[in-house]
């Protein structure tokens, strides 16, 4: 049986502030070992901001509109005749659902484990004793033998850029619409702006991206941003590369945003839309914890300074997810708060924070884990390159579903995989084989030499191993 607040109250092992992916999982596994565990979560539900207005609500929107606009566009072609009439309402009712089901998941997980939840805001009085502020159960108290803080981020601000989460929305208020736009500007060129004007473009929308850089994802291998801006502009996706916002101004016929050229010297514009998304990226949240009070060391963007064991600069109180540094991703927070939690156990495990997958869920989807051609330049290692594209691949073809590639580096002088990059349908599930073979320290012929079964999209993976060495057997 669950433990009561009553009972729960004394004294912890661990007392986890924040009930996203790094706070959840952290939660459980310290549980399932043996620690007596609290979390401590501000919103009414828990999964964070990933579960309840982040990545999952946002694929169920991917997943609505992707069908819409096959229903619209490639049916036919399967000879399939359907004219489809958009219920936005019901389509935001099973987004709604989706979330629902897999917050209740974790509340029986919670009960299962018997983790103690505690609703409001934790704030550190000082090492080994939590006070829970705000919500139903502040006042409460709760001593702890070791502090775990994954408070996660939110939207970081423009100035300029007045949000009301109406007109001028962060990614909350981008999934949330309650009609869709008939010109919707979207703010930066990375995941969430692509991702969210992707949903809202399948919907009939025009979408303009205004981005800062003179590419989308600047992160991502160069070769991989430039076709995937081309297939994006295919489908009708607008932009701006290389401007900046300098103002949003809502009046009666919408949103007009002031741009200039990032470079000097260019000549100013405006850009009228019904709805603007800003998505510029995230930064830690961190207000109430009491971090300035208890001397814990941030760095200059306002992450939590942690040691390889995620210690802070306090003893017994530690940082995981999008707090501290790194890839603000929800499977870097999971698999952060797995690991934090066991080392308290005095378990060894690791992280190899080189070969963590990044993905856009997009149609077709990116994926990319380990090195881009860029780094391994800068770097001065010699790389060969292996590549496929998906126009070739028996699957890919039989499914119409043939723009990208899949893009594998190895070492030039050892073969041993360093990168791997696709653009293309399931990429996201593609990069794993890749991303198991180089955690195992495995080569292109490693991968080229796997039997992988036709017709699949992974041949395709294979192919660009076999590119890599003596040559691709389909290109």
């Amino acid at each position: 049986m669950t433990e009561t607040r009553e009972q729960a109250d004394t004294g912890f092992d661990v007392v986890i502030i924040g009930g996203g992916p790094g706070g959840y999982v952290a939660a459980i596994r310290a549980a399932q070992l043996g620690l007596k565990t609290a979390c401590v979560e501000l919103r009414d539900t828990l999964g964070g901001t990933c579960l309840n207005v982040g990545c999952v609500p946002s694929k169920a929107l991917l997943r609505s509109s992707e069908l819409y606009a096959a229903a619209g566009k490639d049916f036919a072609a399967h000879g399939i005749e359907v004219t489809p009439k958009l219920n936005l309402p019901a389509m935001m009712a099973r987004k709604d659902s989706v979330v629902s089901g897999l917050t209740k998941g974790i509340d029986f997980l919670f009960s299962k484990n018997k983790v103690s939840r505690f609703h409001g805001l934790g704030r550190i009085e000082k090492p080994g004793l939590v006070q829970v502020t705000e919500g139903p159960d502040a006042g409460k108290s709760l001593n702890a033998r070791a502090i775990i803080i994954a408070t996660g981020s939110e939207p970081a601000p423009l100035p300029g850029v007045e949000v009301d989460e109406k007109r001028i929305v962060t990614s909350t208020g981008a999934l949330a619409l309650d009609k869709v736009p008939a010109h919707l500007a979207v703010i930066g060129g990375g995941v969430i702006g692509l991702e969210l004007g992707s949903v809202w473009m399948r919907l009939g929308a025009q979408v303009t991206v205004v981005e800062y850089m003179d590419r989308v994802l600047p992160m991502m291998d160069g070769e991989v941003s430039r076709n995937f801006l081309r297939i994006l502009k295919k489908q009708g996706m607008k932009f701006k590369l290389g401007y900046k916002v300098a103002a949003a101004v809502s009046g009666k016929d919408g949103v007009t945003l002031e741009i200039q050229p990032a470079a000097d010297g260019g000549k100013a514009e405006s850009l009228t839309a019904d709805v603007v998304l800003s998505c510029v990226g995230r930064r830690p949240r961190t207000a109430g914890l009491g971090l300035e009070e208890l001397g814990i060391t941030c760095n200059a963007r306002g992450f939590i300074e942690v040691d390889e064991n995620f210690r802070t600069s306090l003893p017994g109180i530690y940082a995981i997810g999008d707090c501290a540094p790194g890839p603000m991703l929800a499977h870097k927070a999971e698999d952060e708060g797995i690991i934090c939690v066991e080392k308290l156990a005095g378990m060894k495990p690791h992280l190899n924070y080189d070969l963590i997958p990044g993905v856009v869920y997009t149609h077709p989807e990116v994926a990319e884990v380990g090195a881009t051609e860029e780094k391994l330049a800068a770097d001065g290692i010699a790389y060969k390159t292996g590549k496929f594209l998906f126009s070739a691949n028996s699957r890919a073809r039989a499914n119409a579903e043939t723009d990208g590639f899949v893009k594998i580096l190895a070492d030039a002088a050892t073969d041993r995989l360093l990168g791997a990059h696709i653009i293309g349908p399931s990429a996201g599930e593609l990069v794993h084989e890749l991303a198991a073979v180089m955690e195992f320290g495995g080569s292109a012929e490693d991968v080229a030499r796997i039997c992988h079964a036709h017709p699949t999209f992974s041949e395709a993976v294979r192919e660009a191993a076999l590119a890599a060495g003596s040559g691709a057997i389909h290109a």
